[in-house]
């Protein structure tokens, strides 16, 4: 995947109001990004370390720059921007990346299904060996504890709860369920999940891991961007 674009370095201030956060240019003077994280961000707001944004440039934006990804104090880099997940995961299908996941013709985007009026992140129909359709469900996992684990949810959700009953309801119906983590943490060991994953497993629904670590930068491919954020 390649940001378009490029992104550029800040410091951050400080985050508030869910959405919005303040940071520091090269220049010390301040402007204010759009924070694409509905999380509490815990463990990712550390107040003068480095973040990455992109200027979209759109003078109708109220904020046209966006946050992509914050570092901690062990300089780990943390995908904060919830929606690249999804673009990731999407990518790695189509790309035929993800095994248990190829194989399908048609991909949609954010479909409205289920009995409580959601919508999936990915779609997938028309299978080559004509397996059944399959709903996934894509989990950013930017939370890390002291020993190396990945954590999930970072904060109390009822709307993945609901996300979690929709798709354990489609599985009932024959379908295909997906739970997938993208994980976007450098020192990532393990994934610990209190996420009803023991409902959610026992209706036969699968859960996967998907270590996507590298971030993406400066309009490069993941092949090179790390050596270009640590510089």
């Amino acid at each position: 995947m390649i940001i378009e674009p490029p992104l550029q370095p800040a410091r951050l201030i400080k985050r508030y109001k869910r959405f919005l956060a303040d940071v520091e240019l090269p220049d010390t003077s301040a402007i204010t990004l759009h924070c694409p994280n509905t999380g509490s961000m815990k463990n990712c707001l550390y107040p003068g370390n480095r973040v990455w944004y992109s200027d979209s440039g759109n003078p109708k934006r109220k904020y046209p720059c966006t946050w992509y990804f914050t570092e901690d104090p062990q300089q780990n880099i943390i995908g904060i921007h919830t929606g690249l997940s999804n673009q990731l995961a999407r990518e790695a299908i189509l790309s035929g990346r993800i095994a248990g996941l190829s194989g399908y013709g048609k991909l949609i985007s954010e479909m409205r299904y289920g009995d409580q009026n959601s919508r999936i992140d990915l779609y997938l129909s028309e299978h080559a060996n004509e397996l059944p359709d399959c709903y996934v469900e894509v989990k950013n996992v930017s939370l890390m504890s002291q020993d190396g684990v990945g954590l999930f949810p970072d904060a109390v959700t009822v709307r993945g709860q609901k996300h979690l009953e929709e798709l354990m309801l489609v599985r009932q119906l024959g379908y295909r369920a997906v739970l997938l983590f993208c994980v976007r943490l450098l020192s990532f060991l393990h994934l610990c999940s209190f996420f009803m994953l023991f409902v959610y497993v026992s209706v036969g629904c699968v859960v996967w891991v998907w270590l996507k670590s590298s971030p993406p930068s400066f309009g490069q491919s993941f092949g090179t961007q790390m050596a270009r954020l640590r510089r």
